[in-house]
């Protein structure tokens, strides 16, 4: 499996460029080179030159590259490293014409990206330090906003904005495209919404920043300027969001203009290219991309080519130019330059894998939960696949978070593709698929609608003879992992693997743990006492009984997990463990200088960790290479 695994991942995979100053920039990796090295070029016709290896930064791979960011004209670089996969940030500030040193590096950063002022200096988020050995486990409260001048060290840093009155609200600052206005966020939960204010640019030492959006009802993204007002992507008003114009001298809602009304579709994403609107929709959980004018006039849809998901779109309002990545499960990775003159899109970089992609399909249906409710979901197998309930499957889900679960590219799948095996993902309430009142309904006292969500999906698969409940395997990832873990309580009998990985297995002590605190918006909290029931009901943890015939488990976790630590999956395995009779392996993998996503894991350890999640899987479904 390990050798398989190796040949398929051995492939060239690109990010979107970038246009910064006088280059492109844009990640590429080889095939098997731990992590993606960062390139520019000053003409898309030139020859590609590395300018930021983060294979540098360690000799084990351990310390990544999580995220670049650039300054108004290009001039300096802040990138942002993470050590073992923690959310735990270093920044470092470089110039793009290395010209000499620069000696900041800036500590206990956290969830913070560098918006730059110009040339001079950026805006950025920090927290407390934690106390001595305690970085991944110490609740993370008391965010402050710091503004950062180039050539000087953090303890010069100015601080910008902090609430010690409320240490549970996080706070952001980004400088608006044009350069004009600050915008202050403020988030009170990881599933709330946000509040705005403002300040201008020009002044913000002196000004305080004067609100827009005080409540936390709604979500609220300033996408741009134009004029003096300012262009925002809201859901207040508008369950599956709108475009507005607010001039934040005179901001209350009856003022707001519309851009873009709210349409049957999900709004999710404005970006601005050469006097235009792109605007991403999500119809039926795969992405569509129009085009407008400013004042909101169509003028076209950039046609993409099959049901799958746009990623990754990188536009600048001064740029007829758009680059966006597009993949779907059988569609790797592609990226795409739309002009915008011409309204034309073309290919500008697509992988060749040695897969036969053509001998496969994804279709979507529709199934009904257990209340009736339609809900979405995409089925990956081989093409004329026969239906007699033999077929290996694997069902993957969410469901939380106001998070979608798109058409998604996944290399790591295509043994199992090969080998007969069957890839259902089931769109649950609780996600972003049809908006707001999609996402509530999975929510706080509503989570079982979740769980009855997904039980529906593994019976559909049974009842339309994909597969027989001892060929089923389950599986999902953080919130995802909860879902397994109670729905392995809920029905056991419906799979013979689960896999649930850096799951929130304890739902009477998860907001004590680092970022945990601001899940209580979507989960409650046991300090409720009506909250405390419903959560001991589903629990993973606190259902585990003795009396029930659990599927073959592989519990995932990473030992620098400081988002869902790890001791939510140390513990569920150990009771586990404890109360089950059976004779099915229930195992834990712990990966070693990882955190909670993939993202910062080397592809050595990824195809590592990917060859015992197959050879699990393959082994208790009966399959065999």
């Amino acid at each position: 499996m390990k050798k398989r695994l190796t040949e398929l991942w051995n492939f060239p995979t690109y990010s979107t460029p970038s246009k910064q100053g006088d280059y492109y920039y844009f990640l590429k990796n080889d095939g098997l080179q731990n992590h993606a090295i960062l390139y520019r070029q000053q003409q898309l016709s030139d020859t590609p030159k590395p300018f930021l290896d983060p294979n540098s930064f360690s000799t084990d791979g351990s310390v990544s590259l999580s995220g670049t960011y650039y300054s108004k004209n290009g001039k300096y670089i802040a990138y942002a490293t993470s050590e073992g996969g923690s959310d735990w940030q270093t920044f470092h500030v470089i110039p793009s014409r290395p010209t000499r040193a620069l000696v900041e590096k800036l500590h206990h950063i956290k969830f913070s990206g560098a918006s730059w002022l110009g040339d001079e200096g950026f805006f950025y988020t920090r927290y407390p330090a934690p106390q001595k050995g305690r970085d991944l486990s110490d609740e993370n409260t008391g965010s402050a906003v710091y503004y950062h001048r180039v050539g000087t060290k953090q303890d010069k840093d100015i601080l910008v904005f902090e609430d010690k009155k409320n240490p549970r609200i996080s706070y952001s600052v980004d400088v608006t495209p044009t350069g004009k206005y600050l915008i202050l966020y403020a988030n009170d939960g990881a599933a709330s919404g946000n509040a705005l204010y403002y300040a201008p640019a020009d002044q913000w030492q002196k000004h305080r920043f004067k609100p827009i959006i005080t409540n936390f009802a709604h979500n609220n993204t300033v996408i741009d300027q134009i004029g003096n007002r300012l262009l925002v992507l809201t859901n207040q008003s508008a369950d599956r969001y709108r475009l507005v114009l607010i001039d934040p001298r005179q901001p209350k809602p009856e003022k707001w203009e519309n851009v873009i009304p709210e349409q049957t579709d999900v709004l999710e994403n404005i970006r601005l290219a050469g006097g235009n609107i792109i605007a991403q929709y999500l119809k039926d959980v795969s992405s569509r991309l129009y085009v407008y004018d400013l004042a909101g006039k169509s003028k076209g849809e950039i046609n993409l080519p099959t049901l799958g998901m746009v990623t990754d779109i990188w536009s600048s309002a001064k740029h007829n130019e758009v680059f966006y990545r597009f993949e779907s499960y059988l569609y790797p990775p592609t990226i795409f330059r739309y002009d915008v003159a011409t309204q034309q899109s073309s290919i500008f970089y697509k992988p060749q894998l040695a897969f036969d992609f053509d001998a496969y399909e994804t279709k979507q249906v529709f199934y009904d939960s257990k209340d009736g409710t339609k809900i979405p979901m995409f089925i990956t197998a081989r093409k004329n696949i026969v239906l007699d309930g033999t077929n290996p499957t694997l069902l993957y889900s969410y469901g939380g978070f106001n998070l979608v679960r798109n058409p998604e590219f996944k290399v790591e799948n295509l043994p199992f593709y090969e080998n007969g095996g069957v890839y259902a993902v089931a769109n649950l309430r609780g996600g972003a698929e049809y908006g707001e009142a999609w996402h509530k309904a999975g929510m706080l006292d509503k989570k079982q609608n979740v769980f009855d969500d997904y039980i529906a999906a593994a019976q559909y698969l049974i009842d339309q003879k994909y597969t027989r409940p001892d060929r089923l395997a389950a599986t999902g990832r953080s919130n995802g992992g909860l879902l397994i873990g109670a729905v392995m309580n809920q029905r056991p009998d419906l799979f013979a693997v689960a896999l649930p990985t850096v799951g929130v297995m304890d739902m009477l002590r998860y907001q004590k743990f680092t970022i945990g605190w601001a899940w209580v918006s979507e989960y409650g909290s046991s300090d409720n006492a009506d909250q405390f029931k419903y959560l001991y009901a589903y629990s993973p943890y606190h259902n585990i009984s003795p009396d029930k015939s659990y599927p073959a488990t592989l519990v995932l976790t990473a030992e620098r997990d400081d988002r869902v630590v790890p001791a939510h999956s140390f513990k569920y395995t150990a009771e586990l463990q404890h109360q089950y009779k059976g004779d099915r392996p229930i195992l834990t993998r712990i990966a070693q200088q990882a955190g909670h996503g993939n993202s910062a894991k080397t592809v050595g350890s990824l195809i590592e960790e990917y060859a015992d999640i197959w050879s699990f899987v393959f082994h208790n479904l009966r399959m065999y290479p």
